[in-house]
């Protein structure tokens, strides 16, 4: 395979080896957790944030300014709260911006 997908090349060297231990380990969260020396909810954690920025890819919008408030919540520099309700107020302004076109 020459090309990477895109879902694998939006994540770090970590989370690389995380889903390669993952995949050795036959899906044992608890098999990670002792090879890491941590407890099962922090591997849960780890793996959910994995697959946050794999579903942040799938799910791209087409709107740039979506796209950072997305990334800036899968790297953990913004909450998720805030993601949405960010999102959310860009979505009414810009749909007031579409309907305020159309009525010129």
């Amino acid at each position: 395979m020459n090309v990477l997908p895109e879902w694998m090349a939006n994540l770090e060297d970590e989370d690389l080896v995380f889903i390669k231990k993952f995949v050795l380990a036959s899906g044992s969260l608890k098999e990670i957790a002792a090879h890491y020396g941590v407890t099962y909810p922090t591997v849960r954690l780890r793996l959910d944030k994995i697959i946050d920025k794999v579903l942040s890819v799938e799910n791209q919008s087409k709107d740039p300014y979506i796209n950072v408030i997305r990334r800036l919540a899968v790297n953990e520099k913004i909450d998720l709260d805030t993601a949405k309700t960010l999102i959310a107020e860009y979505k009414k302004t810009k749909g007031k911006n579409l309907e305020e076109r159309e009525d010129s």
